[in-house]
């Protein structure tokens, strides 16, 4: 058994618009944008990422704005639900916050006893704040959102599935535990996680499977410590017999992929090197950072893409 996962370290989903995008997690959500880069592989599409002051582990929601991308489809196969933990007591404050703002789809639930409030993103995304007391993680400030009522970083995901024995097989062998059950969904926790702790598997057999699109997950990544310990999960998972890719280097992390038994695009990324290796604290997210290998066309890059006002 995989015995190096701490818990989630960022999920990553699409979007049609890169303002829209920017705006309703800064200014609606009142999370920091600590990076704006490019995505790897198609230069001419940003890649952003929003979390807390320093974008810690567990705490990063990451969005490839593709413009005027279409909608994706709900279904099977998927992340269907990203879960963030706010303070106890403060629902109503979301409630009413979100509502005025024009938020989509607010629908207060209540799962595994948690007080939850299901919302959805600009690009139709899934999403529930969920009451979580005593979580120590310390929310960004220096935004619309104080702290006191301001988001500690993720609580789960839920993947949706039509069949969750061997999806289940595989969080067991990544560290999880089951348990609790709620009707159609299983609940899987990591032990002494990073606060973001908690993979929730929905059963609906028969279900149509989702098609992607903006307002998708396209990966959900696991924080690991360091490379050493990315390496151990990496030989664990080839073992087993996963199609695993080699190390990649993302900039702030490194990252290695593979695909689950239902169809989700997993991610192993290391909590190092972290966001600040080529931005101050201070000053996170707000020059265009990019990959070595597009320095040099810098210009044509940012001819290129949509400018994003703060």
């Amino acid at each position: 058994m995989i015995t190096q996962i701490k818990g989630l370290h960022h999920v990553t989903s699409m979007a049609a618009d890169a303002q829209t995008n920017n705006d309703f997690f800064t200014k609606t959500l009142g999370l920091r944008r600590v990076k704006k880069t490019v995505n790897f592989d198609s230069p001419d599409v940003y890649h952003l990422y929003y979390g807390d002051e320093v974008g810690n582990a567990g705490s990063v929601m990451t969005y490839f704005p593709f413009a005027n991308m279409g909608a994706g489809k709900r279904g099977t196969g998927e992340v269907a639900d990203t879960v963030f933990s706010v303070p106890k007591g403060t629902l109503p404050f979301w409630q009413e916050r979100l509502s005025s703002q024009g938020v989509a789809e607010l629908a207060p639930y209540t799962l595994f006893g948690e007080n939850r409030l299901r919302f959805a993103g600009p690009d139709g995304d899934g999403f529930s704040l969920a009451e979580v007391d005593g979580d120590q993680r310390t929310p960004f400030d220096r935004g619309p959102v104080a702290a006191s009522e301001g988001i500690h970083g993720f609580r789960g995901v839920t993947m949706r599935l039509r069949d969750e024995g061997a999806t289940g097989e595989l969080l067991k062998f990544m560290g999880y535990q089951e348990i609790d059950k709620q009707g159609e969904m299983v609940r899987y926790a990591i032990p002494g996680g990073n606060g973001a702790d908690y993979v929730d598997l929905e059963v609906l057999p028969g279900a149509k499977h989702a098609q992607s699109g903006a307002g998708s997950v396209h990966h959900v990544a696991f924080a690991v410590d360091d490379r050493a310990a990315q390496l151990e999960v990496r030989k664990a998972l080839l073992d087993t017999g996963y199609q695993v890719t080699p190390v990649i280097d993302r900039d702030y992390f490194w990252a290695i992929y593979f695909r689950t038994p239902g169809g989700v695009l997993f991610e192993i990324a290391t909590n190092e090197p972290g966001f600040n290796r080529d931005e101050d604290t201070a000053h996170l997210g707000e020059a265009l950072k990019l990959p070595t290998r597009y320095t040099q066309h810098r210009a044509q890059i940012e001819a290129h893409l949509p400018p994003i006002k703060d």
